[in-house]
């Protein structure tokens, strides 16, 4: 195993706890929230997004996204913001998806907060299926499931993506778990979000393992880039392959 590697640990995380206290797992939440600001996670997927559509059928269109896994929806809010102030397109709409019925609730109310657009409804993707859009995303939700259930999961948002999917997560190495556990202690005040942080890089995947999962359910046209803070931004266009 090479010196920058750490092996692969998936341990139960905090938040996804349902005994979780309210007020701790919303704490959690805003921790969350201000780390993927700093890390630019919607501005990435924004730009995956753009990559993935830009061009693509009519133009002066809607474009439709799903935000897969939306959480409490810092990132779904910031992501409809940035692409409504594109004009390549004549109006937006993006849709937050999230098991969660607290996660659900505080990004409803976040979004009512911030003006914004963005729409969050309750669904399990895996068993009901990701709703019919232009492009589906997600971010830091495969590092929570197994391969089997990550398979499952990117064919669902594939199958739903008339466009194609962008994916953000990170990276198992020994520099990210090393990021995680200094910037969950600056940038959180949450106990969770201090133990959940480093759980989440130990249950995460290297890029390599990012392309071999693709590539096992026929996504071979899918770029996989390496960004800072030791995440990776995947990008698939549906025309890319036959499925």
């Amino acid at each position: 195993m090479p010196l920058w590697s750490i092996p692969r640990v998936r341990e139960p995380e905090l938040m996804d706890d349902p005994a979780l206290a309210e007020a701790d797992h919303l704490r959690a939440l805003v921790a969350l929230g201000r780390i993927n600001a700093l890390s630019l996670t919607a501005a990435r997927l924004a730009a995956g997004i753009v990559a993935v559509a830009d061009g693509r059928g009519d133009s002066r269109s809607t474009l439709e996204v799903v935000d897969i896994a939306s959480g409490g929806g810092d990132v779904t809010i910031d992501l409809a913001l940035r692409l409504e102030r594109d004009d390549r397109w004549r109006s937006v709409l993006v849709t937050g998806v999230d098991i969660s019925p607290r996660a659900n609730k505080r990004a409803v109310d976040l979004a009512a907060r911030r003006g914004s657009s963005a729409r969050f409804i309750l669904r399990d993707v895996t068993a009901e299926g990701c709703p019919p859009c232009d492009v589906a995303v997600s971010s830091l939700f495969l590092h929570h499931l197994d391969d089997d259930d990550a398979r499952r999961l990117l064919r669902v948002m594939a199958a739903a993506a008339r466009r194609g999917i962008v994916v953000s997560d990170l990276i198992r190495s020994r520099l990210g778990l090393f990021l995680a556990r200094i910037g969950t202690m600056i940038l959180a005040r949450s106990r969770v979000a201090r133990v959940d942080g480093p759980r989440s890089v130990c249950a995460a995947r290297t890029p390599a393992e990012y392309r071999a999962l693709l590539e096992s359910i026929g996504l071979r046209g899918a770029t996989v880039r390496r960004v800072w803070p030791e995440r990776v931004v995947i990008v698939w266009r549906a025309e890319e392959t036959d499925r």
